[in-house]
């Protein structure tokens, strides 16, 4: 069984409220990193821990702290991207939820490490219960002495808010989340400069994911050589897993990365295999954005070894045979789920969310829409496959921010590991359209795992 360094007191009675989350030992790295160790030290831990960013990118988070500019006199600030907008990712509202301290004291830590005197908690417009737990844990932090001046009689200073945020997807992305947070429209902003340097208020500025500074708290607590222990190779420490889809215990499960996926889908520790009695037949690892893939291939690599959930592992292969952590949206689809519904679902989300400012993507995410549109609905033709092909390549690589990629990739992935159930809707529209359902000998070839 994985440690639990995130979830540990997660169904402890109470444990949203300071004095039973202070009893579980909560806001001890606080004391320790402010009593026994000076910024620079806790950058130094988190870069020791190897903890990548836990909101999809995966960027290296002590690295992306060291780069923060720290020019005399101007202030700086960290934010908390807790936008979690990706269509199947719900593990930082769980966080949120059920133990919002852990987050607050991650907050605190993360913010002494930057130099930043105040900083704020970008939460999804319509995570209106969470943004009061949020508020509650704000205020009871602060009565106890961890927030607001001369916390712990330290002489650091630290103000904390929460922000509700847009209700729009594009302001998951860093740089459209401080234009909302300034008051403005969120649409990306174009990059260099990056908000390290000129963030918020055109002050250096750092982004982090939830789950990423909530994994301070453990790391400044055990230290960062210990965190590295936990994990496999360069995909270090534990990763909340939101997963979802046809499974028998959806879920938020928290694992040691580099566990096999096999081991993730069908044990009784996790996901407790397909709901139903049913066949596996394809997995979004990630979220929404990130490469589908069939069963054959999210069970094991192309080279026939076990794919492992972590962030090399899941990617082995590249595009053409793998796929990405990302957020960890984790939706598994039986053998009767259609993978074309599916995609089209997924092009109305981007075409929906797309902020307009590029090109490609205002006008591209609209015509994957429409073209996938007819397909799942009898009017397709057998040249549309290429055509959304073509149209997903002219969107990647050619906008500002990340949405172009994250609504082009499902699409080029879908058709490329289930061009035939495409080419089955426009043969067979009738059954397609009567039945909503799709081809089913993609489904699991192999021998479960046994728990």
């Amino acid at each position: 069984m994985g440690r639990k360094l995130l979830l540990e007191h997660i169904n402890v009675p109470g444990i949203n409220t300071y004095e039973v989350y202070r009893s579980k030992g909560g806001y001890a790295s606080v004391e320790k990193a402010l009593k026994t160790l000076s910024p620079d030290d806790v950058v130094e831990e988190v870069k020791k821990s190897g903890l990548r960013g836990r909101g999809g990118a995966g960027f290296p988070t002590g690295m992306k702290w060291s780069f923060l500019a720290k020019p005399e006199g101007v202030p700086r600030y960290l934010v908390c991207n807790a936008d979690e907008s990706e269509p199947g990712t719900f593990k930082d509202r769980y966080l949120m939820t059920y133990i919002p301290h852990l987050l607050i004291e991650g907050m605190i830590i993360a913010s002494y490490a930057l130099g930043a005197k105040t900083s704020y908690i970008y939460v999804r417009g319509e995570m209106m219960p969470q943004i009061r737990i949020l508020e509650k844990a704000i205020a009871e932090a602060k009565n106890a002495g961890f927030l607001g001046t001369n916390i712990l009689g330290t002489g650091y200073d630290l103000e904390l808010y929460v922000q509700p945020g847009g209700g729009a997807y594009i302001c998951g992305e860093e740089t459209a989340l401080i234009e909302s947070l300034e008051g403005k429209r969120g649409n990306p902003r174009i990059k260099p400069p990056f908000p390290a340097i000129a963030g918020l208020y055109g002050c250096p500025t750092v982004v982090n994911n939830v789950e990423s500074i909530a994994a301070t708290v453990p790391i400044i607590r055990d230290g960062g050589d210990e965190y590295a222990k936990i994990g496999i190779g360069r995909s270090t420490g534990t990763k909340l897993i939101s997963a979802g889809g046809n499974l028998k215990k959806p879920g938020v499960y928290e694992i040691d990365l580099g566990v096999p996926v096999e081991e993730f889908i069908y044990s009784d520790e996790y996901c407790g295999g397909i709901a139903n009695g049913k066949r596996l037949k394809a997995v979004v690892a990630g979220g929404s954005s990130v490469p589908i893939l069939p069963a054959n291939l999210i069970l094991k690599t192309a080279a026939g070894d076990a794919r492992l959930m972590s962030y090399e592992g899941l990617s082995e292969g590249g595009f053409v045979t793998g796929t990405m952590m990302g957020s960890g949206g984790f939706i598994a689809f039986d053998e009767d789920q259609c993978i074309v519904r599916n995609t089209w679902n997924f092009a109305r989300f981007y075409h929906h969310e797309s902020c307009g400012q590029c090109s490609p993507c205002r006008e591209g995410t609209g015509w994957m829409e429409k073209v996938l549109h007819r397909l799942e609905h009898g009017h397709g033709k057998l040249s549309d496959m290429d055509l959304l092909v073509d149209v997903s390549k002219k969107i990647e690589g050619n906008t500002i921010c990340p949405l172009g990629d994250a609504a082009a990739w499902p699409v080029a992935s879908a058709i490329r590991h289930f061009r035939d159930e495409f080419e089955w809707h426009v043969t067979n529209p009738q059954a397609a359209v009567a039945g909503n359902f799709g081809l089913a000998h993609y489904a699991d070839p192999l021998t479960p795992v046994v728990a």
